[in-house]
């Protein structure tokens, strides 16, 4: 999962502004992606999914709620993408999310 910024750019072929939205918008509402980001995802063959805030959302309260992980909505966005079905795993394709929570508060926001 990338930002909108990545993710418009992959789409254009170049750095292009976009609209920063969403509850995902702390970690990943970059306006606009620089050249030496976009050419290296560009370069690496990086794909981009993009998901709504209510699949963010039920990413991180199935992380409260399974594990107890309080996670920002950037970091629970990868996860979001493979639940809601934005991004399907090949047949035999080994996938790794990684979560963080350093941008969020440290009450528990799902009950």
């Amino acid at each position: 999962m990338t930002s909108c910024a990545l993710h418009a750019a992959l789409e254009t072929g170049a750095p292009v502004d976009v609209a920063v939205s969403g509850v995902a918008a702390n970690a990943l509402g970059a306006r606009r992606i620089g050249h030496i980001c976009f050419d290296l995802a560009k370069d690496g063959g990086v794909e981009s999914v993009r998901v709504p805030d209510g699949a963010i959302i039920e990413a991180q309260q199935a992380l409260w709620n399974a594990h107890r992980q309080l996670v920002e909505p950037a970091g629970a966005t990868a996860l979001a993408a493979l639940m809601s079905g934005a991004y399907v795993p090949a047949p035999g394709e080994r996938v790794a999310v990684l979560v963080c929570g350093g941008n969020i508060a440290p009450e528990p926001q799902f009950p």
